[in-house]
């Protein structure tokens, strides 16, 4: 059974992580036709931000609900909100324990928070990146300002 479990958990961690680079490809599209729509406005940054947080959102909804769904094709839970709710809490890692997998599926359980920790570290990855290249990291209050205090 342990084999059994090992390779479903194997085959949900290259199906996440393909949801997710497909995601990622999928909202880099968007955000670059976005930027065309948008290059005359002054609120482009914004635009841009709110339109990868919004994105990256519905990828990690979709993942967790993938494992959700994959709960409940295995009979781990009675019922799909039980399956969710212990989906979202073990994929972000929070693991409150209130609720527990059958003995037998609980290895896939395990894996899943590793699995949602990595992929809510790709997804930070990227909105720095974007900050980046949107140059809104800059550290204007590191430089000296050209001011007339002269403690500045």
């Amino acid at each position: 059974m342990l084999v059994k479990e090992l390779l479903l958990a194997t085959a949900m961690v290259g199906a996440i992580v393909i949801v997710h680079l497909t995601g990622l490809a999928l909202l880099i599209r968007a955000l670059k036709s976005h930027s065309r729509l948008f290059r005359s406005l002054q609120i482009l940054p914004l635009t841009l931000l709110v339109t990868a947080t919004l994105g990256i959102i519905l990828i990690h909804t979709v993942e967790i609900w993938l494992y959700a769904a994959l709960y409940m094709e295995l009979g781990a839970f009675t019922a799909f909100e039980q399956a969710l709710y212990f989906s979202t809490v073990t994929y972000a890692s929070v693991g409150y324990g209130d609720m527990l997998l059958p003995i037998e599926w609980r290895i896939l359980g395990a894996i899943e928070g590793p699995v949602g920790v990595v992929m809510l570290g790709v997804s930070t990855a990227f909105l720095v990146s974007l900050l980046t290249q949107l140059r809104l990291l800059r550290h204007d209050w590191l430089t000296p300002t050209h001011s007339q205090d002269p403690e500045l």
